[in-house]
């Protein structure tokens, strides 16, 4: 199995959004299954953004109940600075906290006007699960899910607008499902060692972390390193626990 695999509620509508943000018009994808769905989930990609690896993760998603909401990071960067993935690194540094969380709460808000969701959540890959992490200590979301999302901001990615320090407010952040792997350089084990500190008394929230796993080891199977396997265990908990 090397993607999500779908889930039994294959009629699903699937369409482009936009979000009007006070400074910024964000790109999104809108899907959702028929009839009431179960949750709804905003999903923030990795450095890559929105683009068609996401907005199949969107639909496959939404077979399971879920609606669902996914969101460029990169909309207030012109189109044309951010159109290759040189790019997109070097302007990672110009995102601001404050306007990612924006999104992700304007994200909320669709799900909860037009689908009548009650429990919104929130996930993450990569930088996405960085900012998943920023997002749970927001109070907006109900739960979280993160995978390997850096616990520290990369040294050069901290510019004026990085101001969250997902360790720092880990303590507040709603109920996470963590996941790691033990081989990935952006999350070394000190750093998910603080965190399991910090959840040490919150046992509604979980650390994964699976033995030789590489960074970005789930979400494209595309990528070296992803681990089908692991990737579809991870998958199923994952979903068991946006759906609460």
């Amino acid at each position: 199995m090397s993607h999500l695999r779908e889930g039994r509620e294959l009629d699903v509508t699937v369409e482009p959004v936009t979000l009007a943000l006070d400074a910024v018009d964000v790109p999104a994808v809108h899907a959702r299954p028929d009839g009431m769905p179960r949750a709804g989930v905003v999903l923030h990609p990795d450095i890559g953004g929105l683009r068609p690896l996401f907005e199949d993760m969107a639909r496959r998603l939404a077979t399971h109940g879920l609606s669902v909401c996914a969101v460029e990071p990169f909309a207030g960067v012109p189109v044309e600075e951010r159109a290759t993935m040189e790019q997109r690194f070097a302007r990672v540094g110009d995102l601001d906290d404050q306007q990612q969380l924006e999104m992700l709460s304007s994200a909320a808000d669709l799900l909860v006007v037009e689908d009548g969701v009650l429990r919104v959540c929130v996930l993450g890959f990569c930088m996405g699960g960085l900012y998943t992490f920023k997002a749970a200590a927001s109070e907006r979301f109900d739960a979280a899910v993160s995978f390997y999302g850096m616990l520290r901001t990369p040294p050069d990615w901290k510019q004026a607008g990085h101001t969250i320090e997902p360790l720092d407010v880990a303590a507040q952040m709603c109920p996470t499902l963590a996941i790691f792997g033990s081989a990935d350089p952006y999350t070394p084990a000190a750093d998910i060692d603080a965190l399991r500190a910090a959840w040490n008394h919150r046992p509604d929230c979980e650390i994964v972390v699976i033995d030789g796993a590489e960074h970005g080891f789930v979400h494209d199977p595309d990528r070296p390193a992803h681990r089908a396997a692991d990737a579809a265990a991870c998958w199923d908990r994952a979903i068991s626990w946006m759906l609460g």
